[in-house]
């Protein structure tokens, strides 16, 4: 009972490493994994040009005054926030709030219609469902042809959305509210890139499509891009706030976990689910040990271990109860080194890490193996 109490509370992503990648929230994103036990990786893959610095939004905005669009689609609150502050910052704002009143006004759901409604605006229509499809199919049916429709942008790509309009005879104005730049620093997101390549993280989390492209491009520019695409593929989880996120990954092949509410709550609750039923969970000496990122549970008790010696582990758990040579560990540990003592020492640190000498068995002359328990050694030994 005591052992029990003096047990810290350890979070369901304890022993994870997890990269971030958002610009924007990042820091809320961080601590919300955090607190779950993560250790967290911050890189944001891209940054926000200032709307009162953004020349193109400035000119966007004065070419709807001159001349006035048909129907102007609203899709963010703080995107159309943004654009009408921004617009008021350069002495344009009653002059775009008079065009916008005068031309049918489409709001993407309530938040934006509140915040329509916010500047003194009335939307002519808004979808319950939040989705652009019903957007664009309420714009399709209307009819499109020749008529000028101008689309607030929020960095997002919109899938389709542009592209049928175009398709229907519209033209078609985009408003480029908050646009995406690679970061000043590459530092974080190469260190970023460098760790997921080398397995050193266990998820990436995409709040935004431009970090998603972002990461992809950098990757590219490096000569990673295979790397990290096989890392995505299989040992890094990628997680996605939502299916427009998704996107870039998606068109390299990558699959992505998403919530169902695409909201940063739940995408770190997914995972938390996702990243423990990942882990690999082996009987061993009497013991539960549970391999994560950069740590184990043994029977629910968190142990940190060092980078060699989680090399290690993973060798030996590859093969539960087999024996594991020396010179095949020697190739698993990071680094290049070709003496063999080198193993000997890694192995008596992750014993020491580990806090209980009997997981892993020294077989003199031949290696190591993980000492599976009797009952379960079968299933493991006889390749099952």
């Amino acid at each position: 009972m005591d052992d029990e109490q003096q047990r810290p509370d350890h979070g369901p992503l304890a022993g994870f490493t997890v990269g971030v990648t958002a610009a924007r929230r990042a820091d809320e994103l961080g601590a919300l994994l955090q607190r779950r036990g993560a250790a967290v990786l911050h890189a944001p893959a891209i940054r926000i040009v200032p709307l009162a610095d953004d020349s193109e939004l400035l000119a966007a905005t004065k070419q709807l005054i001159d001349q006035a669009p048909d129907v102007v689609v609203a899709t963010t609150a703080i995107g159309f926030r943004g654009w009408v502050e921004a617009a008021d910052g350069w002495g344009l704002g009653d002059a775009l709030l008079e065009r916008l009143r005068a031309v049918e006004l489409l709001a993407r759901g309530p938040k934006v219609k509140g915040a329509v409604r916010a500047a003194g605006l009335t939307e002519q229509w808004s979808p319950a469902s939040e989705s652009m499809a019903e957007v664009l199919d309420r714009l399709l049916e209307e009819g499109v042809d020749g008529r000028r429709i101008a689309v607030q942008l929020h960095g997002e790509p919109l899938p389709g959305f542009v592209e049928s309009l175009r398709a229907g005879g519209a033209e078609v104005v985009g408003v480029p509210v908050y646009r995406w730049l690679p970061p000043e620093d590459l530092g974080p997101v190469d260190r970023l890139l460098d760790a997921a390549v080398s397995r050193g993280l266990d998820a990436v989390t995409f709040t935004s499509a431009p970090a998603a492209a972002s990461l992809l491009s950098r990757a590219e520019e490096r000569g990673l891009l295979p790397g990290l695409l096989a890392a995505l593929g299989h040992d890094v989880l990628p997680a996605c706030v939502g299916p427009v996120t998704a996107v870039p990954l998606q068109a390299h092949g990558v699959d992505t976990v998403q919530p169902e509410r695409f909201r940063l709550g739940p995408l770190v609750q997914s995972l938390c689910r996702e990243l423990p039923a990942r882990a690999r969970a082996l009987p061993v000496a009497g013991h539960r040990l549970e391999i994560r990122g950069h740590a184990v549970l043994i029977d629910g008790e968190l142990r940190t271990v060092p980078p060699a010696g989680m090399a290690l582990l993973r060798a030996l758990s590859r093969r539960p109860g087999w024996v594991v040579p020396r010179a095949e560990l020697l190739r698993a540990l990071p680094g290049t080194g070709r003496d063999e003592h080198a193993v000997e020492t890694a192995m008596a640190r992750l014993r020491t890490s580990l806090g209980a000498p009997k997981l892993i068995q020294t077989v003199v002359k031949r290696g190591y193996r993980l000492a599976l328990d009797p009952a379960t050694d079968a299933k493991y030994t006889d390749g099952g």
